[in-house]
């Protein structure tokens, strides 16, 4: 996969794709190119505005999805709507946010980048014939998930190890469903991918002197479509191997053409998957049965 490239993506005529958040940033971007390789794609967004503006944008193959990640009522509505499709891209996220709650109580970050991403792919499996890509980041590696507090109700909130937390849930998330397909001898695949450091629109927003830092490392980061490209691997590649992480290979996986990325080995740990998955279709209210 050297060098791969949105040249390299097959042609994509007849196949459906979610793409959750994709109203700016990564989001619009994988819409961008799934579009020009042949695909429909339903852009699954909160700010339907904005998502508005891209489909327009992006020609009739390309249709808007209202869709609240932070809102388990909203993902119920959005799961209940949608036809049948090839692949769910979970890429929506909230980066290093201020303390906030989702509709449902829970922290927002790991409200919004796992939770609710974890209980649209429970509802929507059924409905996906092909893969599921679920994006984590490089700042995974921050991630030291608390299966004890992870809502943040007892600890000192800090953005930046929430955000990480809710990074290492995605790429745990990815690998066990990956797993299950496997041991249950389904086809499908889960896949995770993340954009290196790429300018995602996500940057600019945690109300810390992070965002001023960020801005200035924009003027160093590869552009989101070139972040794109992990996810677009992932989710289009016929040799992507199941439960495999995707990204960046060079300058220590901030940029470059996609590959297999290393991370945490902590996301091995048997106690940490097995405890936040339970706790996932606990506080979600679904589960995911092959």
């Amino acid at each position: 996969m050297s060098g791969w490239s949105t040249k390299d993506i097959p042609d994509q005529s007849g196949r459906t794709f979610v793409v959750t958040g994709a109203n700016s940033g990564l989001g619009a971007e994988t819409a961008r190119a799934l579009v020009d390789a042949g695909a429909r794609v339903i852009l699954a967004c909160r700010n339907t505005v904005k998502a508005d503006a891209v489909a327009r944008e992006l020609g009739e193959r390309a249709e808007v999805a209202a869709l609240d990640l932070a809102d388990l009522a909203s993902v119920r509505s959005f799961a209940d709507g949608l036809p049948g499709v090839d692949v769910l891209i979970n890429n929506a996220g909230v980066m290093a946010v201020p303390l906030g709650r989702t509709a449902d109580g829970f922290e927002m970050q790991m409200g919004t980048n796992h939770l609710g991403h974890f209980a649209l792919t429970a509802l929507v499996l059924p409905k996906v014939a092909d893969r599921v890509v679920t994006l984590s980041s490089g700042m995974h590696q921050l991630g030291r998930i608390d299966l004890d507090d992870l809502g943040w109700e007892r600890r000192r909130y800090r953005a930046w190890q929430a955000y990480g937390d809710s990074k290492m849930a995605n790429l745990i998330f990815g690998q066990v469903l990956a797993e299950r397909l496997t041991a249950a001898g389904d086809s499908r695949k889960s896949l995770i991918a993340h954009p290196g450091y790429a300018a995602t629109g996500l940057q600019g927003h945690t109300e810390s002197i992070m965002d001023k830092v960020m801005v200035v490392g924009n003027l160093f980061a590869q552009s989101a479509a070139d972040g794109a490209l992990p996810t677009l691997f992932a989710a289009t590649a016929p040799d992507a191997v199941n439960g495999t992480f995707y990204g960046p290979t060079k300058l220590f996986g901030m940029r470059g053409a996609p590959g297999e990325s290393g991370f945490s080995g902590r996301a091995r740990d048997e106690r940490i998957r097995t405890g936040l998955w339970t706790a996932s279709e606990n506080l979600t209210g679904t589960s995911i049965t092959l």
